[in-house]
């Protein structure tokens, strides 16, 4: 692996390690890290209440290319992961959601809530 592609690696699971913590910080359960499966992988997979959220983390070096982090494509596979692993921790009459969570160093995460919608 390029020396490039281990920071970026690196700097990616520390956006994560953020993400749980700002997830556990608002009452946030979080079942699964890195949860893979055929279709895709979940960065993070959270509890609260009858929820279970799906969540994508995106971290870059500038705040300014938060808001490109993510797009319809990345948003559809990990759509497709979430839906394979939806059996594995909902439970009947839960809510399932998809989040995308967006760092960047110095600025407050910005959360997007129900980010994906089927057919979008």
């Amino acid at each position: 692996m390029s020396n490039r592609r281990t920071r970026a690696e690196q700097r990616g699971r520390r956006g994560e390690a953020l993400a749980v913590w700002s997830l556990r910080l608002t009452g946030w359960r979080v079942l699964a890290r890195r949860a893979r499966t055929p279709r895709g992988e979940v960065d993070i997979v959270a509890r609260r209440g009858r929820v279970i959220c799906f969540v994508e983390v995106k971290w870059r070096a500038r705040a300014a290319e938060r808001e490109s982090a993510i797009d319809s494509y990345r948003l559809r596979r990990v759509a497709a992961a979430a839906e394979a692993l939806a059996a594995r921790y909902a439970k009947p009459g839960d809510d399932l959601r998809l989040d995308v969570l967006l760092l960047a160093p110095g600025r407050w995460p910005r959360r997007i809530v129900n980010a994906w919608q089927p057919g979008t």
